[in-house]
């Protein structure tokens, strides 16, 4: 590095930033430019990124936004450039370690050896020691948050002057809607940057982990990102604890969600009383009472955690996309190719909790293919229950060729 350099950032950390962003992947932003394409002239790119970042010239382009479908609606996402991409990460690898010392344990979102499934695990014990949940969701969190208090936040950790300078100017780069046209931000960070998660966790930390800390250390929860769960012992606390939430998200201008922000009673064998919310949802889960065996065979009613039917309806939505029964050009190895992946995605992520919840998704999926074979072999056109017991035979002798065989399969004798 240069001794002329007001900023002490390295070209190491440039470069080791570089492979981090390299090994995610990701699309191209407003400028157009792909991970390959940068790649192409990758020491002379990292090169220049370096020199303005460590003579504070660097100057964030305008992020690309693009609308995820979800229900009800869309999500918007936040698309940096790659070079912008690995700028973050500069911010991010230098601001993580020290934040990571002051975080709750029980903020789980994007935070290393942090995942969706211990913060399920943790909700679901706590629902079984206590009988009432406050549900949070917090209105348009991304979008809302306040630049100021986000800043006071950050000042608080470092007085790194780049750190201070870049965060900010992140914070305040403008947005290219999908139209093409270019929108100033006033507050927010975007969802899809490589920084915001970190800087979302650090207002969070201190508008509601630290404070949740200091006012109601008794009460335990349990937040990834933005969704989060308080655990109570009765209703009063409860509502109590929603009132008093209600206020201190106002005084950090964010607002909970008047519909979407509930109580709900943790109902099992061993709770008697009624209430009209029963249920919630956590990261792709629905908690609700179920039916459960106990280790000597008893069937007992249990609070617990199983695939939320949104996400049943995601998966599904997703198998028609892959227009199975159209693809009789491929052999069966080649969709198995194809497709693993996802399918032992959604197998590792829901079937944690519940599995046997999950089977119905994967027998959908068995029949998709049931009816593919019926395009592909003459012999098994309008022969649909032949189909699946010509899949059930190969699954029998290729059990890792498709993921989910050696579970529905099992399950069907």
């Amino acid at each position: 590095m240069s001794e002329a350099k007001p900023f002490p950032i390295t070209k190491r950390q440039v470069w080791e930033a570089y492979k981090r962003v390299n090994a995610n992947q990701g699309g191209a932003g407003v400028d157009g430019q792909s991970l390959a394409e940068f790649a192409e002239d990758l020491e002379n790119n990292l090169y220049k990124l370096w020199n303005r970042l460590a003579s504070g010239s660097y100057m964030p382009p305008p992020v690309m936004r693009v609308e995820i479908p979800k229900a009800g609606g869309v999500r918007p996402l936040g698309i940096p450039t790659v070079a912008d991409r690995i700028a973050q990460t500069v911010l991010k690898q230098a601001l993580e370690p020290e934040l990571e010392k002051h975080f709750h344990p029980d903020s789980y979102g994007y935070r290393p050896d942090k995942s969706a499934h211990q913060a399920i695990a943790a909700a679901r014990q706590r629902c079984w020691r206590n009988d009432w949940v406050v549900d949070l969701d917090i209105k348009g969190f991304f979008d809302a948050i306040d630049h100021d208090l986000l800043m006071r936040a950050v000042r608080h950790h470092t007085s790194e002057p780049w750190v201070l300078l870049y965060t900010e100017r992140w914070l305040k780069a403008p947005v290219q809607l999908p139209d093409g046209r270019v929108q100033s931000r006033e507050s927010g960070t975007p969802q899809g940057g490589v920084a915001s998660p970190l800087l979302a966790n650090l207002f969070l930390h201190d508008a509601f982990d630290a404070w949740m800390q200091r006012h109601y250390p008794h009460i335990p929860f349990e937040r990834y990102a933005d969704d989060g769960l308080c655990h109570c012992r009765s209703l009063d606390e409860a509502e109590d604890l929603k009132a008093a939430l209600q206020r201190r998200f106002a005084e950090c201008q964010l607002e909970l969600h008047p519909e979407k922000t509930k109580i709900v009673y943790c109902k099992d064998d061993d709770r008697r009383g009624e209430y009209p919310r029963t249920s919630f949802d956590f990261l792709g889960y629905t908690f609700r009472p179920r039916r459960s065996k106990n280790r000597w065979g008893k069937y007992f009613i249990n609070f617990s955690p199983a695939i939320s039917n949104g996400a049943a309806k995601a998966i599904r939505r997703e198998i028609r996309r892959w227009k199975l029964p159209l693809r009789s050009d491929k052999d069966l190895e080649d969709l198995a190719r194809m497709f693993r992946a996802r399918i032992q995605g959604w197998i590792n992520y829901y079937g944690a909790f519940y599995k046997s919840a999950l089977y119905p998704i994967l027998q959908h999926l068995d029949r998709k293919l049931a009816l593919w074979a019926t395009r592909k072999f003459k012999r098994l056109r309008r022969h649909r229950r032949r189909a699946e017991q010509w899949l059930r035979r190969i699954a029998q002798r290729q059990p890792g060729l498709f993921p989910h065989g050696r579970l529905i399969h099992r399950l069907a004798g």
